[in-house]
């Protein structure tokens, strides 16, 4: 796995210069065209053939002080800079102060006006989804990584991840951006980690005092539901609630329900219509037929955020259609309680008529944000050398587990938390990230594939999940994450438009008096659905599920 690791690292990197070099050499202000001159460039006074070494990371050619300011596209993020134990350790280190910013509001909007007022941060982490971000790339306000790694830090293509240059090479043969949480097929199958998150959840005690009913089919899911509904219909003196889907209509009960029914996304080579897919349709109808029977109330349709954090903190689910990241806090906690079998796990659930496994989503080569260098840095050569650095497995180790024996030590050969950091993983995760400012406090360019090897061992409660979904991952199924169109396209706003009546539509089908009820609101959605332009969305995914692939064939 290390000549892997290596590998990819290289191509991580070779991504971010990509970025770096291409505002060099076509950046329009003078502080940029200076430094693409060798002889006016401090950081290399002789020709780049001698100064620079493909085998060595050039950032150690210069540690002097510099100031970077780096854009974090997410209005939550509320770490700093310069006050944690790591960041300045990561600062003397390399001799780059970075000061963070964060939206006061949408980050696509936000970074929108910038490009128009012309100023931007120099270093720029956005989710890779955002619209943003194509206009950064086509309106040239973002260098290109692949020509500032030729200039200035060669090393780049040895740290850079795998496949990403190839996945977010532009028609002009340049990338400008290099994600983090980026997950090629090739790495998932070597390393057995795809990031796959959804699961169907139980509650252990409940579950497995019901004899662990197969829930797999229509008729087990209706009998375990009118089970719970006789014998433990409250706990702890407050109602059961007997279901819950994460995210709603729009992706609980539409995406991760396909996903769990291993629905296709193509067949033949063409774009597949998920939504009318028999064995989808079916499972909607078991929903419907459990709210007729009182089974199933409406609550999973419209409880609030802190209405589903209070209820999972008590137990007092039964099954869940959700993602095991977001219960490795909750499951050790129950865990711990006065009913330690009271915790979540996962298990088979909805399967389609032929019983086939869940297909997953996996992690995929578009990774989470993406960062880049805009054509306002005035240092672009420390900012491509700074990004490699990062990308670097030394650069990996030094953000997520900090200075060797300040937070971490070597046991029995490999690196390991320190006892007192372990401590503070477990009890005070504000304070580990705020004061310390490791693990995962400086995400935007975190490796997985890298910093995984060094997460101390997760609790059996979360390690259950966490394997069930990656047995269940469908590896090379993430070519198919955001297909649809997005933006103010025609077929982006047709797709809104659809998007929006089907969170109005599902609600009516599930509570529809009867089958006929639901055939006739269904039948009138898809035909809103013509109306609307669903043409020109499939259009638009057949086109970019085409484009992905020959990206992929290169």
């Amino acid at each position: 796995m290390k000549g892997n690791l290596k590998q990819s690292m290289a191509i991580m990197m070779a991504m971010v210069l990509m970025l770096g070099l291409a505002a060099c050499g076509s950046g329009s202000n003078n502080s940029a065209k200076s430094t693409n001159t060798p002889a006016n460039n401090t950081q290399t006074t002789d020709t780049p053939a001698v100064t620079l070494n493909p085998d060595e990371p050039a950032w150690k050619l210069d540690t002097s002080p510099v100031d970077l300011t780096w854009f974090v596209g997410a209005s939550w993020y509320g770490r700093t800079w310069g006050e944690s134990l790591n960041s300045k350790y990561i600062s003397e280190k390399t001799g780059v102060n970075v000061k963070i910013e964060v939206p006061s509001g949408e980050a696509n909007e936000q970074v929108t006006l910038m490009m128009t007022s012309g100023k931007l941060p120099d270093l720029i982490s956005m989710g890779s989804w955002e619209t943003a971000v194509k206009k950064l790339w086509e309106g040239d306000h973002v260098y290109a990584l692949n020509e500032l790694a030729d200039q200035y830090d060669p090393y780049f293509y040895k740290v850079a991840g795998d496949g990403t240059l190839k996945w977010y090479k532009q028609e002009n043969g340049n990338t400008y951006g290099i994600p983090n949480d980026s997950y090629s097929p090739n790495l998932m199958h070597e390393t057995g980690m795809t990031a796959a998150n959804q699961t169907f959840l139980v509650r252990k005690d409940l579950y497995e005092d019901m004899g662990s009913p197969d829930l797999t089919t229509p008729e087990g899911f209706l009998g375990a539901l009118q089970l719970l509904k006789d014998q433990y219909s409250e706990y702890k003196g407050q109602p059961m609630s007997p279901f819950f889907a994460q995210g709603n209509v729009p992706y609980g009960m539409t995406e991760y329900l396909q996903n769990l029914l291993a629905v296709p996304h193509e067949k033949d080579g063409k774009v597949y219509d998920r939504i009318t897919d028999p064995d989808y349709v079916t499972w909607l109808k078991t929903f419907r037929t459990a709210y007729e029977r009182g089974l199933i109330n409406v609550d999973f349709l419209v409880d609030s955020d802190t209405q589903v954090e209070e209820k999972t903190n008590n137990a007092r689910y039964f099954m869940m259609v959700r993602e095991w990241t977001g219960m490795t806090a909750v499951n050790p906690m129950l865990a711990a309680s006065d009913n330690p079998d009271s915790y979540y796990i996962a298990v088979d659930g909805p399967q389609n008529s032929n019983g086939d496994p869940a297909k997953l989503f996996p992690g995929n080569m578009d990774g989470w944000m993406v960062t880049m260098i805009s054509k306002s840095c005035e240092n672009p050569e420390r900012a491509i050398r700074f990004l490699t650095y990062l990308a670097s497995e030394e650069g990996q180790k030094d953000l997520f587990l900090g200075q060797e024996g300040e937070t971490w030590e070597t046991v029995d050969g490999k690196p390991q938390l320190k006892a007192e950091m372990q401590q503070l993983l477990e009890t005070d995760i504000e304070k580990l990230e705020k004061e310390i400012g490791i693990m995962d406090t400086y995400w935007m360019m975190r490796n997985p594939v890298i910093v995984n090897q060094w997460r101390p061992e997760k609790a059996p409660v979360i390690k259950q999940m966490e394997d069930f979904a990656n047995a269940q991952a469908d590896i090379d199924g993430g070519i198919y994450k955001g297909l649809d169109p997005l933006g103010d396209s025609d077929a982006a706003v047709s797709f809104a438009r659809i998007s929006q009546n089907w969170e109005e539509v599902l609600p009516e089908l599930i509570t529809a008096k009867d089958e006929a009820a639901f055939d006739k609101i269904f039948e009138n959605f898809q035909a809103r659905r013509d109306s609307y332009g669903f043409e020109q969305v499939m259009e638009f995914r057949q086109a970019e599920l085409d484009a992905r692939k020959a990206k992929m064939a290169e």
